[in-house]
């Protein structure tokens, strides 16, 4: 990903970054999509200045556990941020929507109850196809999207506290 893009960090903001450190909170139920988001969030941090050894990956077993876990990462006082990384892939019950609106809600709460920036960063899709499009990599890679989003928040945090 070229450094100009939307979500590039300043030299100046990468700076501020690399003594952060940040948790990782990942559902696993689709492995493979786990393991992408997790290369791409660990992808987006760096590009950020934050080194692989201050990054700490947490795996539940899917995205409704989230946000149970990012409660526990920020209630450890370990870290500055956490990145919540998952995917929900539609089927054919209503069960698709209950996971969705619960991880978001969840994973919303848990920053505004403890003042640590968590990211949504769970894929909500209709297939596996428009998964891997938004796990693979590029500008759509939301793990990456993830990353870049909390290390902002935690910037911005620290500015305004």
């Amino acid at each position: 990903m070229p450094a100009d893009d939307f979500a590039a960090l300043s030299e100046e903001e990468r700076g501020k970054l690399g003594g952060k450190r940040f948790a990782l909170c990942v559902g696993s139920f689709y492995p493979d999509l786990a393991l992408r988001l997790t290369k791409g969030a660990v992808t987006g941090f760096g590009e950020g200045g934050v080194p692989p050894d201050a990054i700490e990956a947490f795996d539940v077993p899917g995205a409704f556990e989230l946000p149970f876990a990012a409660k526990l990462a920020a209630g450890s006082n370990r870290f500055d941020g956490i990145a919540c990384l998952g995917a929900v892939i539609r089927g054919e019950t209503s069960h698709y929507d209950y996971v969705c609106a619960e991880a978001a809600r969840g994973i919303q709460q848990v920053q505004l109850d403890t003042g640590v920036p968590c990211a949504f960063g769970v894929l909500t899709v209709e297939n596996m196809d428009q998964a891997l499009e938004r796990s693979g990599g590029d500008k759509r890679d939301q793990g990456r999207n993830a990353a870049m989003a909390v290390m902002r928040m935690t910037l911005l945090k620290e500015e305004l506290t």
